[in-house]
């Protein structure tokens, strides 16, 4: 096959069906994979790529929750690109009641209002996951031959929020795959995450915490018998507050920022009475470079050493493990990797001023491709992650097809391209 110069973003872009592109992403929105039932949306994923001519996999990482992968083979010898994204969504408590009477009403519905497509996934992260489907599409539409491969990988169990669910479960076993060579492993690899069609090389850690003061409770009326679990709590809160701004002071990341921690939520009390026990949550931020361990035995040596009294017990558990046991660990790809520039200049091209090079500022799955296999990987999207998981979610609909545009010249560009044919309508070569 001979080389072929990739297709331009005008080229592309005149050649979008546009009408197609929104249609798979208001289905999209409309099959609801709240955390559990990701199989309702997996489904409609794995019927699309295999009208892409995409070999397809599936498997269950739990009983009737399927991951879905699929790997479109190239006619060269090109790198391989991955495009990987999760299939669950958050709930949709309270959406009808704030929007009845609207054409949001229903938060699978897919409404389109002021030029963005609302709905519950709409951002996070279907218009993503879409826009890497859409692009293969259009690629065959121009008539691209790529030299390398195109890979997917869609996955559950990344949000949290539902009960004994959201450790990551999917990444696990698709990653597993990965090392056992079952799936191959890519070149460089793009998470759909929402940015606003950014590029986020680099993402925070975090752990939560959850931490039990016990002491003894005694009738109001005569406290000296029992032991104030509220009031050695203060102390605990004035010692962690004290840890936070120390972790301010240890260094700022420039797009990250500084590392600290925030006490989300605390209980204790409810009876006139002595409290015996007080639980408080907090959440830990880590720069890239910072370790989980480290950051967890700090946090359980600040607690110890604020409860002075041995009539007092304290607990410190770690309950939201990802890719390590404690929590989700920060990573970061070096941002001047020739696949990072080339990714730049595709999504100015497709959308002028988008492209800039920011921080996550979330946690995502990421660290399973850096750190277990070795894969540069950034977060790259359609969508604005601050209205995702709320009442507000929707995604500028201009921004999910220049998001389509970019995509495809950058498989083209990435994965090389061996020839151009004319095609008819249906994408096949003539």
């Amino acid at each position: 096959m001979i080389p072929h110069q990739p297709p331009s973003a005008a080229e592309l872009r005149a050649a979008l069906d546009e009408g197609t592109a929104i249609d798979l992403w208001r289905r999209a929105v409309a099959r609801e994979s709240i955390t559990g039932n990701e199989t309702n949306f997996a489904e409609l994923l794995e019927t699309e790529l295999r009208e892409l001519g995409v070999a397809t996999g599936h498997r269950d990482f739990a009983p009737g929750r399927p991951n879905v992968w699929g790997e479109r083979r190239g006619k060269g010898h090109g790198p391989k690109l991955l495009f990987m994204g999760h299939t669950d969504t958050v709930h949709v408590r309270g959406w009808r009641e704030h929007w009845q009477g609207t054409e949001r009403e229903d938060p699978f519905g897919g409404a389109i209002v002021d030029g963005a497509l609302w709905g519950r996934g709409s951002g996070d992260l279907k218009a993503g996951i879409c826009a890497s489907l859409s692009a293969l599409r259009l690629l065959d539409a121009v008539g691209v031959e790529l030299s390398g491969d195109v890979g997917f990988a869609f996955i559950g169990d990344e949000e949290s929020g539902e009960p004994d669910m959201g450790r990551s479960e999917g990444a696990k076993d698709y990653v597993a795959l990965c090392e056992s060579g079952e799936v191959a492993r890519p070149d460089f690899a793009i998470y759909v995450e929402p940015t606003q069609l950014a590029i986020y090389p680099v993402q925070m850690g975090f752990l939560i915490a959850d931490i039990t003061v016990t002491g003894k409770s005694a009738y109001f009326g005569v406290p000296e018998l029992g032991k104030d679990a509220l009031k050695a709590a203060h102390g605990v809160l004035s010692a962690l507050w004290r840890h936070s701004d120390d972790l301010a002071e240890r260094g700022t990341h420039p797009l990250i920022g500084r590392s600290f921690l925030l006490v989300t939520e605390i209980k204790s009390g409810g009876y006139i009475a002595v409290p015996g026990e007080c639980a408080l949550s907090l959440i830990r931020k880590l720069r890239p470079g910072e370790s989980l361990d480290t950051a967890a035995g700090e946090i359980e040596q600040t607690v110890r050493d604020a409860v002075t009294d041995p009539e007092i017990a304290v607990s410190v558990d770690f309950p939201a493990g990802r890719d390590h046991p404690l929590g989700g660990s920060p990573t970061e790809t070096d941002a001047d990797l020739p696949a990072i520039a080339a990714l730049r200049r595709r999504l100015d091209e497709a959308l002028p001023g988008r492209g800039s090079i920011d921080g996550a500022p979330y946690w995502s799955e990421a660290p399973f491709l850096v750190d277990r296999l070795g894969v540069p990987t950034v977060y790259c999207a359609p969508g604005d992650i601050r209205n995702c998981h709320t009442l507000e979610e929707h995604v500028s609909v201009e921004e999910y097809l220049a998001g389509i545009v970019a995509f495809a010249a950058f498989i083209a560009d990435f994965c090389g391209t061996v020839a151009i044919n004319h095609v008819n309508g249906r994408g096949d070569p003539s």
